[in-house]
């Protein structure tokens, strides 16, 4: 058992994580020392120190990483994925800044991003369908869907891609994950319409494999994203319509914030850029550079 083998993180729970080896087994690892770095979809090189038991000893060089950070400390969410699913539904209500914060980080990580709004075999979702209008004139990818009824709808963005779902509690992830691998038998969530919000029910990311050229990662609710990695150089790179206008504010270190002739914000007055997208992107410079 000296010898190392190659495997794949299909589970992170804290200091302890799940590998597949190459050859189908899955073992337990945990890391060298206090390290704790890694995150699901990570390739690792492990030492077997039993038949079901190993210790990660290294991992391979990421073709992306997702993460959040707040101003204290930095949770990675996947690795190796080249498409985020961000999972609304009509109810419970979902919070629209969540939403942005999760397009921001993925744009920065150069990873594409889905939006899917579940849930729409549901009364009174035109509301949802209309706020996301705004989006889709962004160039943003957004698919309807009622998880429980039909998942193929779904199913042809995932073909081919390393996917990872992430949302706020409530919004459907697990009944998706149920649908596209019902042996799975995944516990899905009660909603709670009182507080108009989910329980949790996923406590760790996994990572599934839909075929032979398509996986899945299903992450715990989120109910907050923390962008305190990003500079506001990435930060305003990743709001993709202000990008035709950096660069041409009088000021080199123009912040578009109220600074006179600022690109940005004459493109805004101009209607080429959403107000609300704006205010978005001043209410994350002012959290990050405080």
């Amino acid at each position: 058992m000296s010898h190392t083998q190659q495997g794949t993180v299909t589970a992170a729970y804290g200091k302890r994580y799940g590998v597949e080896l190459e050859d189908g087994r899955q073992i337990s690892c945990v890391t060298r020392g206090k390290k704790n770095d890694l995150a699901c979809g990570d390739i690792v090189e492990v030492k077997l120190t039993d038949t079901h038991e190993g210790v990660v000893e290294s991992f391979k060089p990421r073709s992306s990483l997702l993460y959040r950070s707040n101003a204290y400390k930095t949770k990675l969410l996947a690795a190796n994925v080249s498409q985020v699913v961000i999972v609304l539904a009509t109810q419970p209500s979902f919070y629209e800044a969540l939403l942005n914060r999760c397009l921001i980080a993925a744009e920065a990580a150069g990873i594409q991003a889905l939006i899917v709004l579940n849930k729409c075999d549901l009364a009174e979702n035109e509301e949802a369908k209309r706020s996301l209008e705004r989006y889709q004139a962004l160039g943003c990818r957004v698919q309807p869907l009622s998880a429980k009824q039909d998942i193929s709808p779904l199913s042809q963005w995932l073909q081919g891609h390393t996917s990872i779902l992430v949302g706020q509690s409530g919004m459907g992830k697990s009944t998706i994950v149920n649908a596209l691998l019902p042996e799975l038998k995944v516990r899905t969530q009660e909603v709670s319409t009182v507080l108009d919000s989910g329980k949790h029910t996923t406590t760790a990311a996994h990572l599934y494999h839909l075929d032979a050229d398509s996986d899945l990662i299903d992450s715990p609710g989120l109910q907050e994203f923390g962008l305190h990695h990003l500079d506001m150089d990435q930060l305003e790179k990743a709001f993709i319509e202000f990008r035709p206008y950096l660069g041409k504010c009088r000021f080199n270190n123009c912040r578009h914030l109220k600074e006179p002739d600022c690109a940005v914000i004459q493109a805004m007055e101009a209607g080429h850029i959403q107000p609300q997208r704006l205010r978005y992107y001043q209410e994350l410079l002012a959290e990050i550079t405080a």
